[in-house]
């Protein structure tokens, strides 16, 4: 079973990355090819600054192997290593229908609070596809908000096949039913684009700023509450231990339950949590050689399969003569 996914160096990343990507990411090693890639092509929709772009490019691979990935265990890269992506890219383009695309709701979502509209994020989702098809992944864990682009690459490619010959596998989703979609402090999705996350490698008092302002209703200590309604809660429940989500959503249920509390026992569960990812980190910050010698590695593998396939492409759509 081949397993790939990537993880967008836009920003700092943030509790959701982790819940809907990177967690079930790192889970997936040792259940067969795992490919993981830092996907700075796709954050040139957000970010045009050079330094900051290259920043985050190591910092994301850092944070990713923090927090648990072994690239001894998985074809790790950065996405514009690979330059067959966006060859294959531009053939996937030649025949995705413009309706396909403008059916898309993330493009949409995204204009409307505020990001820049351009090609790029139009066509956003056949970049992802070409992402996924050019290593016949099988399997991609994602968030519930990109499932409806995974269902577009696999229309893409069914065009593709039907049209040139079976060429592409058809990539299934992996999402999980209980982190479909993580929360943010306002109560939508948590997204870098909506800034309402709470940062994964945050200082301290970044930390708790973030918790204390994720918006709660105005009911008292001692009012009954409904656990599964409350932001505050459905963030709280994926981080706590279970015998203290029982014991917190009995508060709610019976009052008892003061959200300023809950905030600050949070903010010391999240702390504590990835203090382990934390030591990691500042490690491979340091030594950004070693960053760099990693992912040469992982382009190097990556490309090995890139090409395959890409040689396939070409010869399957005339390009060969």
């Amino acid at each position: 079973m081949r397993i790939l996914s990537g993880i967008q160096p836009s920003g700092k990343l943030h509790v959701g990355n982790y819940l809907g990507m990177m967690k079930p990411m790192i889970e997936n090693m040792g259940r067969g090819e795992l490919f993981a890639f830092v996907v700075n092509l796709h954050a040139l929709t957000s970010v045009q600054n050079r330094e900051q772009l290259a920043n985050d490019t190591l910092e994301a691979a850092a944070d990713f192997m923090a927090l648990g990935l072994d690239p001894d265990q998985a074809v790790f890269w950065v996405q514009s290593d690979v330059p067959e992506v966006t060859e294959l890219m531009w053939y996937l383009s030649s025949l995705t229908p413009m309706g396909l695309l403008e059916r898309c709701h993330s493009y949409k979502d995204k204009v409307a609070k505020g990001i820049l509209s351009s090609h790029g994020l139009f066509s956003y989702p056949v970049l992802m596809a070409a992402d996924i098809l050019l290593f016949q992944a099988e399997v991609v864990p994602v968030g519930k908000d990109q499932k409806q682009h995974l269902e577009v690459a696999r229309d893409i490619a069914i065009k593709f096949n039907n049209a040139f010959g079976e060429t592409f596998v058809l990539p299934e989703p992996q999402i999980s039913a209980d982190l479909a979609t993580v929360p943010g402090t306002d109560g939508a999705k948590m997204s870098k684009s909506y800034g309402n996350t709470i940062g994964i490698f945050q200082t301290a008092k970044q930390l708790k700023k973030n918790v204390m302002a994720i918006v709660t209703d105005a009911a008292a200590i001692e009012d009954i509450k409904d656990p599964e309604k409350c932001n505050l809660f459905n963030i709280f429940k994926i981080f706590a231990p279970p015998e203290r989500t029982e014991a917190v959503r009995d508060q709610y249920l019976n009052g008892g339950a003061g959200y300023g509390y809950v905030k600050l026992e949070l903010v010391e569960i999240l702390w504590e949590y990835f203090r382990e990812a934390r030591e990691k980190r500042e490690e491979l910050v340091a030594d950004q050689g070693y960053l760099r010698e990693v992912l040469a590695k992982g382009a190097e593998k990556a490309r090995g399969h890139a090409v395959k396939t890409i040689d396939l492409v070409r010869d399957r759509m005339g390009m060969k003569y």
